[in-house]
């Protein structure tokens, strides 16, 4: 019997956020796959059936198992040196995720400082912030990204760094609005009477009210955040061979897209399916977390 919101039966905030995110059939089958994602990256070295790393020389560009002279052993196929692509995606989906995971972590942290004092403070600070905040949104992301790491390196630590720092301005604008609209309420004057600091102000009194809308941008910044780490891999930016990474792996078999299209095909439809997971998430997230969508 499906539990209905109504005024006799009071719900606890977790029972009515999810009476509302389980409205959305999307989201639930989005978080489903992240949660069987998240399962098998935490237990990759136990799922995985080889090393993504070692090469099986009697084993090279075998087709997936579905595909004539397929293998059981090697159910998604191996690479031109002998690789087996189901061991290389898990590990490309675990270090996609968490690097991802880390980046919107790292972001928000930024974000969220520099958007508490723009708009608490306001005044010059926050035109400074603002207007170094709109002209990083003025250059293409991408192109700000690959600019980032050509000047740190090539590697994966300083691809997430400078994911992390182009992806910023979303959240300190997030912020900022917010705070904006929460720090002449009520509740934030009666504390500011009752003698709160300023520091108890931003992240204790007001902080914990602008969350939702952060919650949702850092479920869809993941999904952002996966896709160009995949991209700066692709150019040969990110990740560095031999690492299992996604974009890497599409880099890798450019030249077998005719004669060995598995190799594209897989690692293409790994990233589509995640991007598309976190991206139902969130609107989930969103239609569950934002009082103006509650019907």
């Amino acid at each position: 019997m499906t539990t209905e919101i109504t005024s006799s039966t009071p719900q606890t905030p977790l029972q009515e956020f999810w009476y509302y995110f389980r409205q959305n059939k999307g989201a639930v089958i989005g978080l489903t796959f992240i949660a069987a994602v998240f399962f098998i990256c935490i237990c990759a070295p136990f799922v995985s059936p080889y090393d993504p790393i070692v090469q099986h020389r009697d084993a090279l560009l075998l087709p997936p198992a579905w595909m004539e002279n397929g293998s059981l052993s090697y159910f998604l196929g191996t690479d031109d040196i002998g690789r087996d692509i189901l061991s290389r995606i898990i590990y490309g989906a675990r270090l996609s995720v968490f690097i991802g995971l880390l980046i919107v972590i790292l972001s928000c942290i930024f974000g969220v400082i520099l958007g508490l004092l723009a708009g608490y403070y306001g005044g010059l600070l926050d035109v400074i912030v603002m207007r170094l905040m709109d002209i990083m949104m003025a250059i293409p992301s991408l192109l700000l990204t690959i600019a980032l790491v050509t000047i740190l390196g090539p590697s994966l630590f300083n691809a997430a760094i400078a994911i992390a720092i182009v992806s910023v301005p979303s959240y300190v604008r997030l912020t900022r609005a917010s705070v904006l609209n929460e720090k002449n309420r009520d509740y934030v004057v009666a504390s500011r009477v009752a003698g709160a600091g300023v520091l108890r102000l931003m992240f204790i009194v007001i902080l914990p009210n602008c969350l939702a809308p952060l919650i949702v941008q850092m479920t869809m910044g993941i999904s952002n955040a996966i896709l160009e780490l995949a991209a700066l891999g692709f150019l040969g930016i990110g990740a560095q061979p031999p690492t299992p990474e996604l974009g890497t792996m599409l880099a890798e078999a450019r030249s077998f897209m005719q004669a060995a299209s598995w190799l594209v095909t897989i690692p293409g439809v790994a990233i589509l399916l995640l991007v598309l997971a976190f991206n139902l998430m969130g609107d989930g997230l969103r239609d569950a977390l934002d009082p103006k969508l509650k019907q």
